[in-house]
């Protein structure tokens, strides 16, 4: 995989280069809640700027259904990273249209344009390769190189992610290069122990990531919605909480492959209970009860792991060596259900391990819930792209940037 220091170093200075960056912040009302996509991408398009290139920005936002939709467009984002970047950011109101030949004609060496919304184009996210790749020639005539740094698309089979690199000469950003390192830190030669805490609604969501890690990791610890799941294929009954019945037996398997491979599965012992979810935007008290795990009332349903369970996860975290984090462990967006996810977050800062916060709400909380992003060995930007390459997979954006 070329890298964006040996581009520079064959020298950019007036190329047009395509950097398909991934800014899918989430938005409240038009304004940006989180913009740590976007900062992540600043060292790229900073390295490239100044060198000379004329820099087109181009990224997803949201779910557009393959047409315009004003509710997903990039404009917010793209004014962020002109302010991050202390200048003036074009935008384009289309993706390969008019406005977007304009912009880049504009572009003068060491500028910067964004492009709209991606998803904009059917052709984007199409599963037919004819459509995709038509939608992918004409992104290429807009640029001259293509710098792959949106880790969090890497593993769609999109234009902008899979079928542009075969058009153009193409490099990894450092995004990509940062992430793709750190998960072979967590795949290849790992420091033991290696500690991985799962957390997130769904157990089916992380069911092939736990297949793997079962032949991996020392110590798996379940929270978030998808521990009553495990719960419940302990025996236990788990009242009105998230409950994938379906994928019981599934766990019940991991189970006891977790015992028979000696791989040490830690399950809540305490649970922060309510009779209803909270309202995340007002905020008001929950007053919540704390009950044992495996005695939660048939009408309360668990939306935390709770204090004794804090104590012992940050046990388990204490003494490692390697600790990979995916999920928070209860409704963290309100207060009196993010202590949970705050121990764990706490106990990675109070280790000396190499601490991964592996991307989606993981990396939110880290930020919404106060704590120096600097101060974790890695925050990935792309929870669902980290789980995949944990789980074995070959994504498409990183083979597109290997070929």
């Amino acid at each position: 995989m070329k890298t964006i220091d040996e581009l520079i170093a064959e020298g950019v200075e007036g190329k047009r280069v395509f950097v398909r960056a991934d800014l899918n912040v989430p938005l409240a009302d038009g304004t940006i809640t989180d913009d740590g996509r976007i900062r992540a991408v600043l060292p790229t398009v900073t390295k490239l700027a100044g060198a000379g290139a004329k820099v087109i920005v181009a990224s997803h936002l949201g779910r557009p259904k393959g047409a315009p939709d004003p509710v997903f467009s990039l404009l917010p984002a793209a004014e962020r990273l002109g302010e991050l970047l202390g200048k003036p950011v074009a935008f384009a109101q289309d993706t390969v249209g008019p406005a977007a030949h304009d912009a880049v004609d504009g572009l003068e060496p060491g500028q910067v344009a964004v492009i709209e919304n991606l998803r904009f184009n059917a052709g984007e996210t199409s599963k037919d390769d004819t459509e995709r790749g038509e939608f992918a020639d004409r992104l290429a005539a807009l640029a001259d190189v293509y710098v792959g740094d949106g880790f969090g698309a890497v593993h769609r089979k999109h234009a902008s992610v899979y079928d542009l690199p075969a058009r153009l000469p193409h490099y990894a950003g450092y995004l990509i290069a940062t992430e793709v390192g750190v998960l072979k830190k967590l795949t290849e030669d790992v420091r033991r122990p290696y500690v991985v805490a799962l957390g997130g609604a769904k157990v089916s969501d992380k069911l092939a990531v736990i297949d793997q890690l079962l032949g991996k990791a020392d110590r798996l610890l379940i929270g978030g919605g998808m521990a009553y799941t495990f719960l419940k294929a302990q025996g236990h009954e788990v009242g009105a909480s998230l409950l994938q019945e379906d994928q019981v037996p599934q766990v019940k398997e991991y189970i006891e492959r977790a015992k028979a491979n000696g791989v040490e599965l830690v399950l809540p012992v305490d649970v922060l209970t309510s009779t209803e979810f909270p309202d995340l935007k007002a905020k008001a008290p929950a007053n919540p009860t704390t009950v044992a795990a495996d005695a939660i009332a048939a009408d309360h349903m668990g939306l935390d792991i709770g204090p004794e369970t804090c104590k012992l996860y940050a046990s388990k975290i204490t003494d490692a060596a390697t600790v990979f984090w995916n999920g928070p462990m209860g409704v963290f967006e309100h207060p009196d259900y993010a202590e949970g996810t705050k121990a764990v977050a706490q106990a990675l800062l109070d280790s000396e391990a190499f601490t991964v916060v592996g991307g989606g709400d993981s990396a939110a909380a880290v930020r919404i819930l106060g704590f120096d992003e600097n101060a974790f060995g890695h925050i990935s930007t792309g929870g669902g792209a980290s789980l995949e390459y944990l789980e074995g997979k070959t994504l498409p954006g990183l083979a597109a940037l290997e070929n």
